[in-house]
């Protein structure tokens, strides 16, 4: 697999797309990984939603928002031949490929907006979007459109959708950016019928600054 990241961020993209790789790209060049406010040294909550969908070690697996997640070194331990990691920042990327090393070889990266996809919008069908970085960031309605459009597109029939964002008793800011927060209900209203909510549950994600940060994790099953 080629692990040279495609980026088209940087092309026909709206001027808001500029301001937010830069801010991403500072965020990363500034502070450790591991001091960053949504580093989990092990993806817990992920791992076990993902482990119910009981997917194929071929299965296509697409993890927006990636980042530097530790999430891509833990599904590479599991054998899993079909990752594809997507995010806006071209430096957290780096960080990623430097603590995997050889096994980035068996990532594709993907560096694109995703309410205004290009890379993206190519993909084949994909058997699971995972997101724990991405949607809460999209207080725009049309972003979030943007970003359902594009999930309903690639999810194949009988794939997984995994989102965590914060809940309602959440914060409000992240990273110095305004959130949204949602509940399973206003989840399972955007992605609409053609998504059976397998799993919902409450997580208190403690940041390494010692700070508690209030999520909702998700598990969808596409029914139609």
């Amino acid at each position: 697999m080629d692990n040279k990241p495609i980026c088209s961020c940087c092309s026909g993209k709206k001027s808001g797309t500029h301001e937010l790789i830069q801010h991403w790209d500072n965020t990363y060049n500034k502070v450790e990984t591991e001091k960053l406010g949504w580093y989990e040294e092990n993806p817990q909550p992920s791992l076990r939603l993902i482990n119910k969908c009981n997917l194929a070690e071929d299965a296509a697996i697409l993890n927006v928002g990636a980042g530097s997640t530790t999430l891509i070194d833990e599904l590479l331990k599991l054998k899993y031949t079909n990752i594809i990691a997507n995010d806006i920042s071209s430096n957290a990327f780096d960080i990623l490929k430097k603590r995997i090393g050889r096994d980035s070889q068996n990532v594709k990266f993907l560096i694109d907006d995703i309410t205004l996809p290009y890379e993206l919008a190519k993909l084949e069908k994909v058997d699971l979007w995972h997101d724990r970085a991405v949607l809460h960031f999209f207080t725009d309605k049309n972003e979030q459109n943007a970003y359902f459009d594009l999930l309903r597109k690639l999810v194949v029939k009988n794939g997984y959708v995994i989102i965590a964002v914060f809940n309602l008793n959440g914060a409000t800011k992240c990273s110095g950016l305004p959130v949204c927060r949602y509940d399973e209900n206003m989840l399972h209203l955007k992605l609409g019928p053609d998504f059976k909510l397998i799993e919902a549950f409450n997580h208190t994600y403690i940041q390494p600054s010692g700070n508690p940060r209030e999520f909702i994790y998700t598990l969808f099953k596409r029914i139609n």
